[in-house]
């Protein structure tokens, strides 16, 4: 060959191989953006999510491409078809390899073909996975549809139950405007019932007063019979105007005769309560102010109160249709505080002693005060009735004991002995004999008829606040500022027959069970002491939150009342 047609023929070649390296890039350069918008869609289609980093480090050149190109274009067509069968066959390894790649997180698309494989798995894997959102779509669409009918049905139930509140509000407003309309009525009603309990009171106080009245000839031959003995003994009685004062008045009652001492009670009280065996049944307010002495009527289980608000108040503890711990009578006219109130025998009339050093005695059935005892100089402490209920006793803080006529109204004694303030004052049951403590720290017992201090106690080293007898036999107690309470036999006074200590603390009263077996102490610590005489055991009844001034037992011995300063009435059984 010339060496023209040799220029000729490169220049040839190069002609084709310029022409197929354009062919070339352009093919490269389709692939890339066909590359390029297939991720685009897929990346679209795909569920939101965490997004995997898909790294390409390497994309291969398209072999296959350039020469089905070129073996095309020269027309080798069975060269091209073995080509392909054998290619299709080896690139069935090289598929399924370039998956594992990319599922590593390393993906090789190495042609076309390769890539719409792999679009078309991705293409499967949306479509089950919009079958699967298919279906949580319409379980989630049931699942709606019932709960707009619960929210329906709730929205009824709430307008129901509305209208039900607003229709029981207007019905609230109405009855409340009918109670308003009925509350006069009802106050009126209160009014007329408390006045009709209160004459139920008075009668009944009345008739027990009726029924106790012994019968008038009797009474006065026993009065003639009593007054030609008194003028037998009036000159002996003379003797005595040094210790005590004694003068003659017409209306002057005589003492009753007793000779013996009647004890019925130690009969009748044979069942007695242990003192462990007592616990708080029920309190009462009865006052605001502190309580400083209780005390029980003679037949009822009707309490009085005495407190430092200058009132009395009659309570009743326990009757047929009334209500337990109802105020029944109150009475005023004390113009300083009150220290002592003491029943009449009959029940009818109560006796009260202040600080402004007065005795008064008060009718139930009038309502009001009958009688002023003034004498006494300074405060008033205690008084107590004769068994008779013609004599009353009273102690005061001017060293001296009084003792009252209430029918000629005077004092008819005044008993001069006790060297510092008498705090307590007590008549013996069925006997004219007396007793009184003072803070002189002894104890005395007086024959009221000729006012001579008979007996004298001494053992204490505190000042005594008071003294008490035993119903039920010769015992009586005592009891002083230190908590100290001495047991004392009235026919040996000499020594005190046991000592119980309670202090330190102050204990302020004593009183025994009608049968004598157990003794109760109002002491400051707030505490009831209950003791067993016999044996001296004690128990402590707690209940009240300050001091407690007084105490006392019911007509059973099964009940123990006590008040203090609290201002409240607690009954222990």
């Amino acid at each position: 060959m010339s060496a023209r047609g040799k220029e000729r023929a490169e220049e040839e070649n190069k002609e084709v191989s310029s022409e197929e390296e354009e062919e070339k890039r352009s093919v490269e350069e389709d692939f890339e953006e066909a590359i390029r918008e297939a991720a685009s869609s897929t990346a679209s289609r795909r569920k939101p999510g965490p997004s995997r980093q898909q790294i390409i480090p390497k994309i291969p050149e398209a072999v296959d491409d350039f020469l089905r190109n070129f073996l095309r274009r020269v027309g080798l067509r069975q060269t091209l078809n073995s080509f392909e069968a054998e290619w299709y066959s080896s690139a069935q390894k090289f598929l399924t390899h370039t998956l594992r790649m990319g599922s590593m997180g390393v993906l090789f698309i190495p042609d076309a073909l390769t890539h719409r494989k792999l679009l078309q798995s991705e293409l499967e894997i949306a479509r089950r996975e919009t079958d699967l959102l298919r279906q949580d779509v319409l379980v989630l669409g049931d699942s709606l549809v019932r709960m707009q009918r619960e929210r329906d049905f709730h929205r009824l139930q709430y307008q129901r139950v509305a209208e039900d509140k607003n229709r029981l509000i207007e019905d609230f407003k109405q009855l409340k405007k009918h109670l308003e309309s009925y509350k006069p009525t009802l106050r009126q009603l209160e009014d007329k019932y408390q006045v009709a309990l209160r004459q139920k009171m008075l009668i009944s106080l009345e008739k027990d007063r009726v029924q106790n009245i012994i019968n008038p000839r009797q009474n006065q031959e026993i009065s003639q019979k009593m007054k030609d003995r008194s003028m037998k003994r009036s000159h002996s009685t003379d003797t005595l105007s040094a210790k005590s004062t004694i003068s003659i008045h017409p209306k002057d009652t005589e003492f009753p005769v007793y000779s013996r001492l009647v004890n019925l009670d130690q009969v009748k009280f044979q069942k007695w309560k242990r003192p462990s065996a007592f616990s708080l049944s029920y309190s009462i307010r009865a006052h605001k102010l502190p309580i400083s002495c209780i005390d029980l009527h003679p037949q009822k289980l009707i309490l009085a109160t005495a407190s430092d608000d200058c009132s009395w108040r009659l309570w009743v503890l326990q009757a047929n249709g009334e209500k337990v711990g109802q105020m029944v009578l109150t009475g005023e006219g004390h113009s300083d505080w009150m220290s002592g109130c003491s029943f009449h025998p009959d029940g009818a009339k109560l006796a009260t002693t202040s600080g402004d050093s007065t005795v008064r005695l008060w009718d139930f059935s009038r309502g009001c005060c009958v009688l002023t005892l003034p004498g006494h100089t300074q405060p008033t402490w205690g008084c107590s009735f004769h068994s008779c209920g013609h004599f009353l006793a009273s102690c005061s803080a001017d060293r001296t004991a009084k003792l009252w006529d209430l029918n000629s109204q005077r004092c008819r004694l005044t008993l001069r002995r006790h060297t510092a303030s008498v705090n307590s004052v007590c008549f013996l049951p069925l006997s004219n004999l007396l007793l009184t403590c003072s803070a002189d720290k002894t104890l005395a017992m007086w024959d009221a008829r000729l006012g001579v201090c008979t007996t004298t106690f001494h053992g204490h080293q505190h000042p005594c606040n008071h003294a008490t007898f035993s119903s039920a036999s010769s015992i009586l107690a005592s009891c002083d500022s230190r908590g100290n309470i001495n047991l004392w036999d009235n026919r040996n006074p000499a020594l005190a027959l046991a000592t119980v200590d309670t202090g330190p603390l102050a204990a302020n009263q004593v009183a025994f069970s009608p049968s004598g077996k157990t003794l109760a102490a109002a002491s400051s610590d707030s505490l009831v002491r209950v003791v067993e005489v016999d044996s001296g055991v004690v128990s402590s009844l707690e209940g009240h939150s300050d001091g407690v001034q007084s105490v006392r037992f019911d007509h059973k011995g099964e009940t123990v009342m006590s008040a203090g300063s609290d201002g409240m009435i607690n009954v222990w059984a």
